[in-house]
């Protein structure tokens, strides 16, 4: 049995899981466990309102019978839909892929022979469900094998034309319905000017794949469908193009399967639920001699679940991809807004017939794959300019790039955003096939030419065998750039010429003469009327006393430890030791929604990066205003404003208010409302927000400023300008408006990092911090801030932390690009309601429920009253509720003072009344902070006798300490941990330190300082043959609780010659881990450095720690395929580490929601029991 540990504590199921994978194993788990949640508890103070409202408990109980009825209607073709804490949004992949390729496009049934050779050298890069026996997905896309088709129609009595003059692809459709379903397409063929030739059955061998490939198997059918006589090739190509993308649209039917894997009149896919060796005996056509090729690209999956899904298998249409597209719900977001910008002089009217370009359901490789055939079919791109646009180079700080080049990036970033992530994406049309590497180039990708004239790419070495003196060229693909064979020119074009080919067959660099600058916009307004300042608030009111620091939630601890260093240092203030303080959700002192929102980041499917050592692929710049149409390429694209960062300064904004420059012009919405309309009045505020945002992007204004600045004038409360975004954005792209309009912020609300991401992640494209930038004037005046600093080195310095900040934040997700980052909502909220969610974070993951807009408006006008309406001395003062450090009446904290001192008494007086008082601080520090706080035992069960009940000395075997690192704390209390687990049978962990060889050579038993646990993370610190062998468990770590995403880091003068020793380094030189890509990039290499410590030590069990976020269910569930046997789960809260406040504070999830989906996506996928 495979247990789950979290930080603190270690779960082991004592019995084994019905190894059945059915519907009720879930219901079994929920009646053994009894789930009371304390409403009382799981509210905020202040409102005092319960979140879980009776109405919501209503909902939640009919939405469970709805996911009930929809688990028993499921297919056995369908992968399980939503259900407790697992979504299948949250799947990851990782891959093999390959191809070869006769540059001269001659055919031969070799290519085919060795593209097996190439599939299945690659077989431990795909993955075995929990029979071991089917396989995750492996495919092969080849050129249409003209002879071998001409021969199976010739048996049906069906001739077919000359290769070119039809089309062909295989659907899987199952055998009840798939005569209607063809005659449905027959008809919608007819409809648009096609006829279909014939269908043929795909013949194959069922007894090649697993059991459970078995009970999903299709019924595999293959179409042709002829060339209208007098209808050129690139017509035919885009008429079959429309024909597949309507039938997948038309002809889905619930308890229907259909599935197209390709259509083309080149290419043909042959895919499916298999190992890469399965996939050449399954289907026999593939074993024929008469199948001709002179290109196969090869695909091979491992997916971090073991659902089976044939459709899921690559290649796709156009493409076989190996990483992971980790802007994508931004990219699918902004190209369904593209729909009500787009048009197309190819399709015309039928372009509408098209939509929606990504279908539903999709995987980030499918939605690619979508997005790249569409932009090729439907506007005036090669293939390769469509995968230039979409997966561009870091040109942005590049200086050696040719400006032709620079510059054809740059007109394209107006166009689209990048879809960015580590990936590998092999493509092909049938005329080009090639392969492009993503910015940050975290995958590998190598290739090279034959004597014979064939190259051959993979993403490794070996794969293919071939004679040394037979190879003309070989090299590997380096980041952004990109390998093609044209096989119509019968030539291999490098990456220098075929860019600047395709850089220079428009003119980019004339275009991009008109796009516009902040700089050209102050020029032109220069003689315009002068700008109205906002006016300023009375001296007693000015800085710390400005009250609506209080109205919009500040603290003295926002303004001393989080502002004022970045106003003086130009970045963030650094904290440690972990985050303490309640969830939002659980605070007395009215959160403001930000606090709601947690940031994802990359751990194990995909590699976080370094933002400071890796920054020359890191931009913040990007263009804001409406987007142009994406299919015609032409100057108007370009009529954007530039901005060099998301900051804009309090001038700049107002200049941008009442703009004119080039005929456009700004929409100031105002997002605040009379105190005295209530709670109604902030819903009724957000509606109206929406509706004039919408009637201003139809009546052609170019910017919407969302401002606040009205708030405390005249008893006006302001929405929060974050709801206010959100309702908007989402409003704006359901209504087809979003790209006509840029938004900008002007809000007092927004001040720190995590809030400026949050506004970034739900669609704002500048930002105006405005009481941020009037509170450092004043404290410049006050001299708490130098007083010769002027306004714009206030501007620069915070635009320059914010920055900083930013890149911190996205490098953790191994996102690179501000553009690709805005809008992509990269984030979990935890305690906010599905009311909240579907208003205004269409997308975002909130599983446990929670807060209402109702308890968010209430606390905003209390927020109003405690400022504007008791007029006592307090009130003028700036509160300290104590967020950050304890303070004796403030907000609670898990580990305060009190608690501290009794257990110190306890353990030195052995004192039992400390100790009882220690227990009950904690217990109720654990109520008021943590999510298991709300949970009650159940008391009506029947008692068990104690003699049935394991003693308490074999209770504390299964205790295991943190890891801390020798170097995080002493070596005495690193010792002394040791000494205690040993006595009591427990085990202690190294932390990423190392540990010293005479700790666990020749040790007194009694007094033994060995570590049982000994952890292995990016940096190798202390990593010895002797240390990997002297250890019970061997754990890797993934990420860290206290900062997911970011590396350990020891500064130089905390690196004495001990630790020096210990960790095999040198005295007084900083250490930092690497963020992992440099060790592992993807769940393949962790499998891979799973056998290698297994080799190094068969009896140490091997260990995998994760940190909590939604989704690391699936990620764990990949550990666990990649042979992990323990799996450790670690909590947001916890940590020695430094770090900025930021990635203390709002990234990772409470270990309590981890350990749940852990277990339930281990059970769902039946591999908890391994």
């Amino acid at each position: 049995m495979a247990p789950i540990t979290t930080d603190n504590c270690e779960f082991e199921c004592a019995t084994s899981v019905d190894s059945s994978i059915n519907g009720s194993q879930n219901n079994n788990f929920e009646n053994d466990i009894d789930i009371d949640i304390d409403n009382d508890n799981f509210v905020s103070n202040a409102s005092n309102v319960s979140n879980l409202s009776q109405v919501q408990v209503e909902d939640h109980v009919e939405q469970e019978q709805q996911q009930q009825q929809e688990k028993q209607q499921q297919m056995p073709w369908e992968a399980p839909g939503k259900q407790g804490l697992y979504d299948p949004q949250n799947e990851h992949e990782a891959c093999g892929v390959g191809f070869i390729v006769a540059i001269d496009g001659k055919r031969s049934h070799k290519i085919l022979r060795d593209a097996q050779t190439l599939s299945e050298r690659m077989n431990h890069r795909g993955a075995c469900a929990c029979d071991n026996d089917t396989g995750d997905g492996a495919g092969v896309l080849a050129s249409i094998p003209h002879g071998l088709y001409a021969k199976a129609l010739a048996a049906q009595g069906v001739t077919l034309p000359e290769l070119g003059n039809y089309a062909t692809g295989i659907f899987y459709l199952d055998v009840a319905q798939h005569a209607s379903a063809e005659s449905e397409f027959d008809e919608l063929a007819k409809s648009l000017g096609l006829s279909v030739l014939a269908w043929r059955t795909v013949p194959a061998n069922q007894q090649a794949i697993g059991v459970v490939a078995r009970k999903s198997e299709p019924l595999s059918r293959q179409v042709f469908v002829a060339r209208p006589e007098g209808t050129d090739e690139k017509s035919f190509e885009r008429q079959v193009f429309v024909l597949r993308k309507r039938a997948s649209h038309e002809l889905t039917k619930p308890g229907r399967r259909f599935y197209i894997c390709s259509l083309s009149d080149r290419t043909v896919v042959y895919k499916g639920l298999f190992t890469s060796d399965q996939l050449w005996d399954y289907y026999t056509d593939l074993q024929d001699p008469d199948f001709e090729t002179y290109m196969a690209l090869v695909h091979t999956r491992f997916s971090t679940n073991t659902f089976p899904s044939w459709e899921r298998a690559h290649p796709l249409r156009v493409l076989a991809h190996n990483g992971e597209i980790n802007t994508l719900r931004g990219n699918v977001n902004l190209m369904k807004a593209r729909e009500g910008v787009m048009q197309s002089e190819l399709f015309g009217e039928q372009l509408k017939k098209l939509y929606p370009v990504v279908e539903p359901n999709l995987s980030d490789s499918g939605s690619f794959d979508c997005v790249l055939e569409f932009i090729t079919m439907a506007s005036d791109r090669s293939l390769p300019e469509s995968v230039m646009t979409m997966v561009p180079e870091a040109w942005q700080n590049d200086r050696t790039m040719p400006q032709e080049k620079r510059d054809f990036y740059q007109w394209a970033a107006c166009v689209m955003e990048p879809w960015d992530g580590p990936a590998l994406i092999s493509f092909t049309d049938g005329r080009y096939i090639g392969a492009v590497l993503d910015r940050n180039g975290l995958r590998p990708s190598r290739f090279y030419v034959t004597k014979e004239n064939v190259l051959v790419m993979a993403s490794e070495v070996g794969v293919y065998d071939v004679d040394p003196s037979q190879v003309t060229l070989k090299s590997r693909l380096k980041p952004g750039r990109m390998l093609l064979v044209d096989t119509k020119e019968q030539k291999l074009i490098q990456d220098i010429e075929l860019k600047a080919r395709i850089a220079k067959s428009r003119p980019h660099s004339d275009w991009l003469q008109q796009k516009i600058t902040l700089d050209e916009i102050r020029n032109a307004n220069v003689l315009n009327t002068p700008i109205v300042e906002p006016p300023k608030l009375p001296a007693s009111q000015r800085g710390i006393f400005d009250p609506r620091l209080s109205l919009f939630g500040y603290t003295t601890e926002t303004v001393n430890m989080l502002l004022i260093p970045m106003f003086q240092n130009k970045k963030e203030a650094l904290g440690s030791m972990g985050n303490d303080a309640p969830l939002a959700c659980l605070s007395g002192y009215q959160p403001i929604p930000y606090e709601y929102f947690k940031q994802l980041f990359a751990q194990v499917t995909n590699p976080p990066i370094d933002p400071f050592r890796e920054k020359v692929v890191m931009s913040m710049q990007c263009p804001l205003g409406p987007e142009a149409n994406l299919l015609q390429p032409s100057a108007q694209q370009v009529h954007r404003i530039w901005l060099p960062n998301p900051i804009l300064s309090i001038p700049d904004t107002q200049l941008l208010k009442r703009n004119t420059h080039r005929g456009w012009k700004t929409k100031v919405l105002d997002i605040t409302f009379q105190y005295s309309e209530g709670y109604q009045g902030y819903l009724d505020c957000i509606d109206r927000i929406c509706r004039e945002g919408a009637n201003a992007a139809q009546a052609g204004y170019q910017l919407i400023v969302l401002s606040d600045r009205e708030a405390g004038c005249n008893e006006h409360v302001a929405v929060s300008a974050l709801l206010a975004l959100g309702a908007l954005h989402h409003h704006l792209i359901e209504t087809l408006q979003r790209m006509k309009v840029g938004i900008i912020v002007e809000t007092a609300e927004a001040r720190e990092v995590h809030h400026v991401c949050v506004l970034l992640g739900y669609g704002a494209d500048a930002i105006c911090p405005y009481l941020a930038f009037e509170l450092a004037q004043a404290l410049r005046d006050d001299g708490v801030i130098g007083a010769d600093v002027t306004d714009k080195q206030i501007y620069a310095a915070y635009a320059q932390a914010i920055d900083t900040g930013i890149a911190k934040v996205m490098a953790k997700m191994g996102i690179s690009t501000l553009q690709s980052y805005k809008s992509a909502q990269i984030f979990e909220a935890v305690g906010l309601g599905n009311e909240v969610i579907d208003k205004c974070f269409r997308g975002t993951q909130s599983r446990i429920g929670g807060v209402t807009l109702e308890i968010l408006a209430k606390e905003g006008l209390e927020r109003f009253q405690l400022t504007y309406g008791k007029v006592s001395p307090d009130t003028r003062i700036l509160r300290n509720p104590g967020q950050y450090h304890w303070r004796h009446g403030g907000e609670a904290h898990i580990n305060e003072p009190s608690s501290i001192g009794s257990l110190q008494e306890a353990a030195v007086n052995k004192n039992l009344s400390a100790f009882e008082a220690f227990k009950k601080t904690t217990l109720e520090s654990v109520k008021q902070c943590c999510l298991r706080g709300q949970l009650e035992f159940v008391t009506d069960r029947q008692k068990i006798d104690l003699a049935e009940v394991e003693p308490a000395s074999e209770i504390v075997k299964r205790f295991a300490t943190g890891a801390m690192s020798f170097g995080s704390i002493s070596l005495e209390a690193h010792q002394t941990l040791s000494i205690t687990m040993n006595r009591i049978g427990g085990k202690s962990n190294t932390g990423e330190g190392g540990e010293d060889s005479d700790r666990y050579l020749n040790q007194d038993p009694n007094n033994s300082r060995r570590s049982a646990i000994k952890q292995v993370a990016s940096g190798r610190f202390g990593v010895t043959a002797s240390y990997l062998a002297n250890a019970d468990d061997l754990q890797i770590k993934m990420a860290q609780g206290a900062k997911p995403g970011e590396g350990g880091e020891l500064p130089g003068y905390k690196v004495t010659k001990d630790i020096a020793k210990t960790r095999k380094s040198v005295p007084g030189v900083g250490l930092i881990s690497p963020p992992p890509h440099h060790d592992i990039y993807s769940i393949e290499d962790l499998a891979e450095l799973i056998y290698d410590l297994k080799c190094s030590n068969p009896n140490a069990r091997i260990s995998v720690k994760l940190v909590s976020e939604v989704g690391v269910g699936v990620v764990a569930s990949g550990v666990a395929k990649g042979k992990a046997e323990h799996i450790v789960i670690s909590g947001h809260d916890g940590g020695t580490g430094a770090s900025s406040w930021t990635g203390i504070k709002n990234a990772g999830l409470p270990w309590e929601l981890g350990i749940a989906e852990t277990h339930q996506v281990l059970v769902l996928n039946n591999l908890r029991s391994r």
